[in-house]
């Protein structure tokens, strides 16, 4: 991979039917982990305590500028489920293998984001085609209004739904024009050439916060690309995944474990409706979970290029007495000495 600007985050899931990694909760203090790095795909275009002045606070992100950046994206939320507003920078402390790293910059809730679809349009997914796109346009008039969108569909190949002229877009109906006249539902499912893809696509977009999102039985019988490539391209990025299992119990190549490990991987959730109905439902609720994370970032101050597993630890400090809960991730990869920085 090149790159060592990682992103890392893990953890909690959500009631409903789907499934999640585990969810800690402490009553005042909670530890979570998280990592960075970007990815080198070469597939297809493919953050409650006293508020601080603004003088205090670290300054935006940067993400570019610096190579060694860390970047940690966080959700928390309180005993009910609830999201918590309003938290400063003070409020965090990272710790990179137990030492105190500084923070060099903080970001409260709703930044926008560069967000791809990365769509099941393989035979099995024809009768569910329409619902799939309504849902898909759903989650784009939720979405911040300045978030980069695209869309990947997948069967045999990977292609994208927008033309290359106007590769992103934050208006709903541009995007069901798109996915309409796109998709075609027929063919096998190359589920891990189109993470590669949208790895590789999402990377070009201009917002520091990237995700993916993929609807999906979690089967691949297509793909070029390995299970376990992917597995190493999504520990190495700095995408957050979600993903969204839309199972057929009588289909024995679905795998939603697939997808649950790539989304506890790299700090997003994994959902398993029930039913094709519920997707739109489930897709809303990922465009309000992304729209309140807090992103915090620092640049470590082991900067070895070893290539190992960086461990990182992140205390949020709440309200006395109010208990919280965090999703994160637990570390991330270091890039190599070899290992050349993303712009």
């Amino acid at each position: 991979m090149s790159a060592f600007l990682s992103i890392r985050v893990k953890e909690p899931s959500m009631p409903g039917p789907r499934a999640m990694p585990t969810l800690f909760s402490i009553a005042a203090t909670i530890v979570a982990v998280l990592c960075v790095q970007p990815a080198n795909l070469a597939q297809q275009t493919a953050s409650t305590e006293a508020s601080s002045t603004d003088e205090q606070q670290p300054q935006s992100p940067s993400f570019k500028s610096q190579s060694d950046l860390v970047v940690l994206n966080l959700t928390i939320k309180d005993k009910k489920g609830g999201y918590i507003p309003n938290l400063t920078a003070d409020a965090f402390a990272v710790f990179e293998n137990k030492q105190a790293q500084p923070i060099s910059f903080f970001v409260s809730e709703d930044a926008p984001v560069t967000v791809g679809l990365l769509l099941d349009s393989s035979g099995s997914m024809a009768a569910n085609r329409e619902l799939l796109i309504t849902a898909a346009t759903s989650f784009a008039a939720t979405s911040n209004p300045e978030d980069e969108i695209f869309a990947l569909a997948f069967n045999d190949t990977v292609s994208s739904v927008l033309p290359e002229s106007a590769p992103f877009t934050a208006d709903p109906d541009t995007l069901r024009r798109a996915m309409t006249a796109a998709i075609v539902t027929r063919g096998r499912t190359a589920l891990y050439d189109a993470l590669a893809a949208g790895l590789g696509y999402v990377a070009r977009g201009t917002r520091e916060r990237k995700i993916l999102i993929v609807v999906s039985d979690g089967g691949d019988n297509a793909s070029q690309t390995r299970a376990e490539e992917i597995w190493k391209q999504t520990q190495a990025s700095n995408v957050v995944v979600y993903t969204v299992a839309l199972v057929d119990e009588t289909e024995r190549e679905s795998n939603p474990k697939a997808l649950r490990r790539i989304a506890d991987a790299t700090g997003g959730e994994a959902f398993r409706p029930h039913t094709i109905h519920e997707v739109a439902d489930v897709l809303r609720r990922i465009a309000t979970d992304i729209r309140h994370a807090y992103t915090i970032g620092y640049v470590p101050d082991n900067t070895a290029r070893d290539g190992a597993f960086h461990n990182v630890r992140v205390v949020v400090r709440a309200a006395e007495g109010r208990g919280i809960t965090v999703r994160t991730r637990t570390g991330y990869v270091a890039a190599t000495s070899t290992s050349r920085s993303k712009p």
